[in-house]
């Protein structure tokens, strides 16, 4: 039978993207740890500390065009996320909240870097450990506002529930606050990195395997429409970078909130 598609017979040395274009060996010969979305984590953090040094810099009190590109993304986390959660306590997570957005955003970005192409949130080992961090973050600050006592009665014992309940409600409340919430952050943005960058592979190899090798010429076509396609997705992938880290900070911001409230 004549194959149908470029994958089968004679032409079956296409590798469709899997996970394996998301395993990364060591480079320049040096133990695996040592791979390129660590070195990208690492960039992230040094392109984050002297961006916002640079941005620091020579402020004045009538702002120029580029201080004014600065200030506004500094309110866009400090009023829209930081003060809307967390209230008149919220200055103190400002810088935390948006040195993680800006961490996150750039990590994703990667990913319609021409010279990275990969992000490093699609690694979920990466998002684990901001997910941790926020972990951590989150459960200090409750219990620096009302000791350990007090932030586990909070956290465990929701006030307005009758006593006989809490045999219900307090396994249900340290599942929720205690393992779920790490857990849902960090696949999420995990899950949502993954996928686009999958899909981002599937057009763009896939795209080019048919336009170079296709045996006939409605696979060239196809080819062709793919790449141009993939276009579209890049754009689509840009906005899912920017949300996903928006949503990440927005939750963090949250969870925070609710750790130091007075009441649940």
């Amino acid at each position: 039978m004549r194959p149908l598609i470029p994958l089968e017979g004679a032409t079956a040395s296409y590798e469709p993207p899997s996970l394996h274009n998301f395993q990364f060996g060591g480079i320049y010969g040096g133990p695996d740890w040592l791979n390129r979305p660590l070195v990208q984590a690492v960039a992230a953090a040094i392109i984050v500390i002297a961006f916002w040094l640079w941005a620091s810099r020579q402020l004045k009190t009538v702002p120029t065009r580029r201080q004014f590109v600065f200030e506004y993304f500094y309110e866009f986390i400090r009023n829209g996320v930081a003060r809307d959660a967390l209230g008149h306590d919220f200055r103190k997570y400002v810088p935390y909240l948006l040195g993680l957005f800006s961490f996150i955003w750039v990590n994703n970005l990667f990913e319609i870097f021409f010279l990275t192409m990969f992000p490093t949130m699609a690694n979920i080992g990466y998002a684990w450990a901001l997910a941790i961090i926020a972990w951590i973050v989150y459960n200090w600050a409750g219990v620096r506002r009302h000791g350990v006592g007090g932030y586990l009665r909070r956290s465990l014992f929701p006030s307005g529930v009758p006593a006989p309940l809490y045999v219900l409600v307090t396994p249900i409340e340290f599942m929720s606050n205690i393992l779920i919430r790490p857990l849902t952050l960090g696949l999420r943005l995990f899950g949502n990195m993954f996928a686009g960058h999958l899909v981002v592979l599937v057009f763009v190899v896939g795209g080019s395997y048919l336009m170079l090798h296709g045996s006939q010429p409605i696979y060239h076509v196809a080819g062709v429409v793919s790449l141009l396609f993939s276009f579209l997705i890049f754009a689509l992938e840009l906005l899912v970078c920017t949300l996903q880290a928006y949503i990440f900070t927005v939750l963090t911001a949250q969870y925070v909130a609710s750790s130091i409230a007075d009441e649940h």
